[in-house]
């Protein structure tokens, strides 16, 4: 996590000033005075849904507090994702926006350049990375039960800081969120940790934090970018690795189209199923046990497909 000083990470991003028609400071914040202090309430913008479902359990009951998603419920991950005027619309009234970090927001640097007084915390902040072949952060941190307690402790931390009256509340909720991610994680190992069958083939680059998490071997990936469909050659490397490994099981994932794996199972005699990196959801309420639920749903989809 970081509380950076925005006026100096500005300045250093301000050569990647691109967009326009916005204010330069937001209004909103401008004269706050210290965080501890403030008196009226603290409204949260999250970048996307994994962020969103940690801040609304690391907020819930917290008094003044108003949560906003600011992406659309079926947005998925923020690979490629740019900016439109409600969104910076939106953070013009924002106290603070909790992103991921480790690049995904790549659209960061342009919000700090418009936004200089906009509070910046980054959930990911500390989280040991894995980098991916082009030497790039894989930002799907969030996938790993043992990186959600420092995902979650990262932004109870920073709205703490930010609004020191409700600080005890923060912490006392990601606390408890922290003892039920670790049960979660627990339970899961229990139940796989004894499978002999670990090789799998994923959709995308989303699973190598859960995969190194629970010791599966990701032998090969259908489409290293979302919505980049592989080529035929890609395609035929794929059904040549299977035939070579005996791999059975192919993980789409439900935010994407599962043709291509379709093919590559209609091909090889694999079986298909679903694993889901929770990137997509409704921005609501009862949003805060679509983590565990997801995760416990992954751990009985790999039960099937390795078991």
């Amino acid at each position: 996590m970081y509380r950076r000083p925005v006026k100096i990470a500005a300045a250093l991003l301000a050569a990647a000033l691109l967009l326009s028609g916005c204010r330069a400071a937001n209004d909103k914040n401008s004269g706050k005075g210290d965080a501890g202090d403030r008196q009226s309430g603290l409204h949260v913008v999250t970048s996307f849904f994994p962020v969103y479902v940690a801040v609304i359990n690391v907020t819930d009951g917290v008094p003044g507090v108003m949560v906003t998603n600011m992406t659309e419920p079926q947005t998925g991950c923020l690979h490629d994702y740019s900016l439109r005027p409600s969104d910076l619309r939106l953070l013009e009234k924002a106290d603070v926006f909790i992103v991921n970090g480790a690049g995904m927001e790549s659209f960061l640097e342009d919000v700090l350049s418009q936004q200089q007084d906009l509070e910046i915390i980054e959930a990911a902040a500390g989280i040991q990375t894995i980098r991916e072949e082009n030497g790039e952060e894989n930002p799907h941190v969030w996938v790993s039960l043992s990186n959600v307690a420092a995902y979650v402790q990262n932004i109870a931390d920073g709205l703490s800081e930010l609004d020191g009256k409700n600080a005890e509340l923060y912490r006392k909720n990601a606390a408890s969120y922290i003892e039920k991610v670790e049960a979660l994680r627990q339970e899961m190992h229990r139940e796989l940790d004894g499978l002999k069958n670990r090789d799998i083939i994923t959709f995308h680059e989303a699973f190598p934090y859960f995969a190194q998490e629970f010791g599966l071997n990701i032998v090969s990936v259908v489409e290293r970018e979302p919505g980049t469909e592989p080529t035929p050659k890609e395609l035929a490397e794929i059904i040549g690795i299977i035939r070579q490994t005996g791999v059975r099981a192919l993980f789409a994932e439900p935010q994407y189209s599962s043709g291509a794996m379709e093919t590559i199972a209609g091909e090889t005699g694999a079986v298909v199923y679903t694993l889901d990196p929770v990137v997509t959801g409704e921005s609501v309420p009862e949003a805060k046990n679509a983590y565990l639920d997801a995760m416990r749903q992954n751990m009985e989809t790999l039960k099937e497909a390795l078991g």
